[in-house]
């Protein structure tokens, strides 16, 4: 009995171990997934093709597409019937200076035409004010949002910014909330240089351009990001009545890139997991054969006196091999139910608690498990079942 829990133990710690350190992947990706919907994972952007600038390449001049205006960019939003949340966003310069009082800042403001969602989506966040309202969004009122640069730029360290009229593209804006500086936007700039304005006002200031308005699209479901994309794709080239077996005359951009590296790293840490996790139950395995084997000489009279009352080599083979599977299961269960308990335990601690039942674990515990026994067992039970009854009964 003890050296048989000895053996259940040291599959259970094998099963553990593979099970455990699965299930933490697993859980720490399905934490970091979540994290991911803030980077874009289940965004895609559409915006005009980048062939749409006039070039020429080899001696031919290729195709230019136009730009995407406010009216479809519009009309998608409206048309679109996946559930997301979505924005409009155009770039309108980057060569603007603000002005407050007496100071200014340099020529190399960045301006960019947003709507109310616009900061949730670009996963940026405010340190002072407010986001637009969607009334001021309708009625293209001259509000700003500004970036820490400019604040520092044009306001003492003590003063208080909101409410103040700074002069912008030779307009009066009334500033009402103020960025955190977070990466980059509008191009290579950062959002300490950006100052947000209505994107239904930006036409106003595009004198000299045209300009080409942005569609973010954020689906409440991952899981039809790409149903989602193939949708916005058709519906986009009947807003831009793009002819028949002609390409897009517009491009839709998928923040991949993290996911793919996650994807990768999780998988070289879920092969390291499973090796370690085969290692040791190689181990259990050689001590379950030992312990069988010990079994098997220790039970040589039994052995004869079932072989004397009738009892065929199968059944006394069966009897060892299901001996076997039997220690190796009980041991298999203990260490699923301690895998899946630490796995979450430790995801839970890195992560944000996602707390999951690994069934595809679980199922391939229990086959290694059967394994095990099976691969353990099967050279005590045929050594038992070819034993001679007479010599059995005569052995002490």
């Amino acid at each position: 009995m003890l050296r048989s829990i000895l053996t259940a133990s040291i599959v259970a710690i094998g099963i553990t171990a593979l099970v455990g350190i699965l299930t933490a992947i697993d859980g720490l990706q399905a934490s970091i997934s979540n994290n991911f919907a803030d980077l874009g994972a289940n965004a895609f952007t559409i915006e005009r093709t980048e062939m749409g600038r006039q070039r020429r390449s080899e001696g031919r001049q290729e195709k230019s597409y136009p730009e995407i205006s406010f009216f479809e960019a519009n009309r998608f939003k409206d048309y679109y019937t996946v559930p997301a949340k979505m924005s409009i966003n155009t770039f309108v310069t980057s060569g603007a200076e603000v002005k407050y009082g007496s100071k200014k800042t340099n020529p190399n403001m960045v301006v960019l035409g947003v709507d109310e969602n616009y900061l949730d989506l670009s996963g940026y966040a405010l340190s002072d004010g407010r986001n637009f309202t969607m009334n001021e969004i309708q009625n293209a009122t001259n509000a700003v949002i500004i970036g820490p640069t400019i604040k520092d730029a044009l306001f003492e360290r003590n003063q208080n910014p909101i409410g103040a009229e700074i002069s912008l593209l030779n307009t009066r804006f009334r500033v009402i909330g103020v960025m955190e500086d977070k990466g980059s936007m509008g191009g290579d700039s950062g959002s300490g240089r950006a100052l947000l304005i209505p994107v239904t006002g930006a036409g106003r200031f595009a004198t000299d351009q045209v300009l080409s308005y942005t569609v973010e699209v954020e689906i409440d479901n991952p899981a039809q990001i790409e149903d989602a994309m193939g949708e916005a794709t058709g519906l986009m080239r009947a807003i831009r009545q793009d002819p028949l077996n002609q390409p897009d005359s517009f491009q839709l951009k998928r923040n991949i890139s993290a996911a793919e590296e996650l994807a990768e790293t999780t998988n070289i840490m879920r092969i390291g997991g499973f090796i370690i996790g085969i290692i040791t139950l190689l181990g259990a395995s050689i001590g379950l054969m030992n312990i069988m084997m010990v079994s098997v000489t220790e039970r040589t009279r039994e052995i004869g006196v079932r072989k004397a009352l009738g009892a065929t080599p199968q059944k006394i083979r069966q009897q060892f091999l299901i001996e076997a599977i039997v220690i190796c299961l009980l041991g298999g269960f203990t260490g699923i139910t301690l895998g899946i308990l630490i796995g979450n335990f430790v995801s839970t601690l890195v992560g944000e608690g996602v707390f999951l039942i690994p069934w595809l674990w679980i199922i391939t515990g229990v086959t290694i498990c059967i394994i095990v026994g099976l691969s353990s067992g099967y050279y005590p039970a045929r050594k038992a079942a070819n034993l001679d009854p007479v010599e059995s009964l005569r052995f002490e």
